[in-house]
C-alpha cells in the first residue's frame, strides 16, 4: 500500500506546555486508521495540524508524496469534534455552502447533495434549518458535508458521539464501504469496539507522545496474557485430573448445567494442540480459544503505567 499521509517528528506546544513530542506516523490509502488516546493526550492538536488550521512548531506533514499545501485541502474530509454547523442555515444551503468551500461547482454540489440526502433519507429537512434539528439528525447533516467532495482523506473527530446505536451501524457501514471504494479514513475516537471493528491500524497518543502503533492485531499480539480458554460440558474434577503439569487453571467460571469456562496458562513447551489431546475423551469441549485482549484492555494496559 502506498502512504497518503505521513506525519514526521511533528512538536507543537500550547503557552509552554507540549501538546505533541516528536510525533511520526504514516496512513496508507485505502485504510481506516484510528487515533486513540486520553482526553488531552494530543489527537485533536494532531488532526488539526493535519487540516492545516494550527501549523507545528517543528516537523513536517505529507499528503499524497508532498509536502502539504492549502490546496491539498480540498482533497480531505473533515468532522470536527465540535460540530459547528450555521444555526440559521437550512440544512441544504449548510451542504451546498461548504461543498463550494472544498472546491466543488454549484451544479456538481446539487448533484452529490440529491445523492447522500436520499441516501441518509433526509430529503424531508432540507428547508429545515439547523437549529431546527435534534442533534442526531445534525449529526447526519455534518457527516455529509465532510464527504460531499468525495475526499481521498476522510478525517473524523469522535464521529460518533450524539448517535444512537442504529445511526452509528449507519455511519460504520458507509465508512467500511468508502474503504471498499479505495477511500482513506482517519479515526479519532474513545469508542474501543467501533475501533476494534472497523481500524485496520491505528496509533496510541499519550501525554503528547505516539506510545503504540500497528494494525489492530500487532497491538493485542503485543499485549496478550498467554492465557487460553476452554468451555466444556461435564465435570469438573476429571478435567484438572486430565491436565498434566503442562498446564495451570487462572479462573473458573461455572455456567450451569454441568457446563464450565476455564482459563489456562502454558507451562514450558506446551502447546494449544496439547491441551486439546489430553482434554478429549474426558469432557466434552464446545469450544477454544486464545484469549486476546480487546482494545479497550489493550488501551488500558498501555495508558495507565504512564499515568
Amino acid at each position: 500500500m502506498n502512504t497518503i499521509l505521513e506525519i514526521r517528528n511533528i512538536n507543537k506546544s500550547f503557552y509552554q506546555k507540549s501538546a505533541l513530542t516528536n510525533l511520526s506516523l504514516k496512513v496508507q490509502k485505502g485504510e481506516i486508521f484510528g487515533v486513540m488516546g486520553p482526553n488531552g493526550a494530543g489527537k485533536t492538536t494532531l488532526i488539526r495540524i493535519i487540516n492545516r488550521i494550527f501549523s507545528p512548531d517543528s516537523g513536517s506533514v505529507r499528503f499524497d508524496g508532498n509536502l502539504m499545501v492549502d490546496r491539498d485541502l480540498y482533497h480531505i474530509g473533515y468532522l470536527p469534534e465540535e460540530r459547528g454547523l450555521y444555526r440559521n442555515m437550512t440544512v441544504e444551503a449548510q451542504a451546498l455552502f461548504l461543498a463550494r468551500i472544498r472546491g466543488l461547482s454549484k451544479s456538481d454540489a446539487k448533484v452529490k447533495i440529491d445523492y447522500w440526502f436520499d441516501r441518509f433519507d433526509i430529503n424531508d429537512w432540507r428547508k429545515k434549518r439547523i437549529e431546527e434539528l435534534s442533534k442526531g439528525m445534525a449529526q447526519k447533516v455534518q457527516f455529509i458535508c465532510a464527504v460531499l467532495h468525495e475526499p481521498k482523506l476522510l478525517i473524523l473527530d469522535e464521529p460518533f458521539s450524539g448517535f444512537d446505536p442504529v445511526n452509528v451501524e449507519l455511519i460504520k457501514q458507509e465508512l467500511s464501504e468508502m474503504r471498499a471504494a479505495g477511500k482513506t479514513i482517519m479515526l479519532s475516537t474513545h469508542n474501543m469496539k467501533s475501533v476494534e471493528e472497523i481500524c485496520d491500524r491505528a496509533v496510541l497518543i499519550d501525554k503528547s507522545k505516539k506510545i503504540a502503533e500497528g494494525s489492530i492485531s500487532e497491538l493485542q499480539d503485543a499485549q496478550k496474557s498467554g492465557l487460553h480458554a476452554i468451555r466444556f460440558q461435564g465435570n469438573m474434577i476429571a478435567f484438572v485430573n486430565a491436565l498434566w503439569t503442562g498446564f495451570e487453571v487462572e479462573d473458573k467460571i461455572t455456567l450451569g448445567d454441568n457446563r464450565f469456562e476455564v482459563h489456562l496458562s502454558m507451562r514450558g513447551e506446551s502447546t494449544f494442540e496439547d491441551l486439546l489431546k489430553v482434554l478429549i475423551g474426558h469432557v466434552k469441549i464446545e469450544a477454544a480459544w486464545e484469549m486476546r485482549p480487546s482494545m479497550q484492555d489493550v488501551f488500558i494496559q498501555l495508558v495507565q503505567p504512564n499515568n
